[in-house]
């Protein structure tokens, strides 16, 4: 395929079936790189995009979490050279907002809350939209040269694409806003990419039991493979089988990875008094948690949210890079599937259904 027309994974209407589609990308601006896209991780979020949970504007080029080589740069470009291995960063900190200037780039003014965007990208000679800034279901991308940070070459582009948000999101969880200590207690419902990389990440930082749950009694194996020293299949005795485990008390921390009221809730009522309840899963906006206020009260526990981590992606990428090339940090186990752009509905199908861990389209 000549110029800069390439294939892309594309929602043409709510609901529609995505479909791999040509596009055209436009030409690079000032500040702008193009991208090869070489691996692109399959996320909740990219089929929150789907199902309904999250309504964005269509029609829509998925994708979100990828890593690729650079083609080209435009005029000023800093960050990056023609040549490059890069990770996409699907929520670049502008750095001048009042929350980039406070140290919390995760919560970024420009750029949070950005489900769709367009970015001069066409389809059939009209604009569309591309998912989270990025639409990196596509063989190539064009982006702003502050949503690309450079990773060591030596590291494949099926575990750097992972970095962009699965694991950055679960270890940051564990490390930035849970701060797990040495010798303590994890719950860590929910077994898929991002709740995976919570299992390894709790585990490298120390936790004496990593209590993981699923839905799925097939998790288990994938679960003990991240280092879990439990595993529970999820049921309305959870709150029961977790004390039993931890010494009647519950867990020191709880860190839900699915999105739902029930589950925060269920993480909620399993962690001790005093303990602290992080929220990783991206859950829909009429979907209300209920906490009678003498609980809240009483229990002494805390209730975080965990956005991207509570990370900074431009330092803390290139470090888990490091970590993996020095073998500090494994992710082999969180890749179950390696697939083209067709055959991301089928990893969505399976994503619903529970099964695996990430699959993972290479292009």
């Amino acid at each position: 395929m000549s110029g800069h027309y390439v294939n892309g994974l594309v929602v043409r209407a709510e609901g529609g079936p995505a479909t791999v589609e040509e596009l055209r990308l436009p030409e690079i601006g000032p500040g702008q790189v193009r991208v090869r896209i070489r691996a692109a991780g399959v996320c909740h979020s990219d089929l929150s995009m789907v199902n309904g949970t999250l309504r964005p504007p269509h029609p829509l080029v998925l994708g979100h979490e990828a890593a690729g080589e650079v083609l080209e740069v435009g005029e000023h470009v800093t960050r990056a050279a023609v040549g490059d291995h890069v990770v996409l960063n699907w929520q670049p900190p502008c750095r001048t907002c009042w929350f980039c200037e406070q140290g919390q780039p995760w919560l970024c003014s420009t750029s949070s809350g950005v489900a769709a965007l367009e970015n001069g990208m066409t389809l059939d000679g009209a604009p569309v939209h591309v998912c989270l800034g990025l639409g990196a279901f596509a063989e190539q991308v064009v982006a702003p040269e502050n949503a690309v940070i450079r990773v060591p070459g030596e590291l494949p582009y099926e575990i750097a694409a992972l970095l962009g948000c699965a694991v950055l999101t679960g270890t940051g969880a564990v490390r930035n806003t849970a701060g797990v200590r040495p010798g303590e207690s994890v719950l860590v419902i929910g077994l898929g990419g991002v709740g995976l990389s919570v299992v390894s990440a709790a585990r490298a930082a120390g936790a004496a039991q990593v209590i993981a749950v699923d839905v799925s009694e097939a998790k288990k194996g994938l679960a003990e493979a991240a280092g879990a020293t439990d595993f529970v299949v999820s049921s309305d005795a959870l709150s029961k089988d977790v004390r039993a485990r931890t010494g009647g008390r519950g867990a020191d921390h709880a860190i839900e990875c699915v999105g739902r009221a029930s589950t925060i809730r269920a993480a909620w009522r399993a962690t001790r008094r005093g303990g602290q309840v992080t929220v990783v899963g991206m859950g829909a906006a009429d979907d209300m948690v209920q906490i009678g206020a003498l609980d809240i009260f009483s229990s002494a526990r805390t209730l975080r949210a965990s956005v991207y981590g509570q990370a900074d992606p431009d330092t803390a990428i290139p470090d888990l890079a490091r970590d993996v090339l020095d073998g500090r940090l494994s992710l082999d186990h969180l890749i179950t599937d390696r697939i083209g752009l067709d055959g991301v509905p089928a990893a969505f199908e399976r994503m619903s259904r529970g099964e695996g861990a990430r699959s993972v389209a290479l292009l």
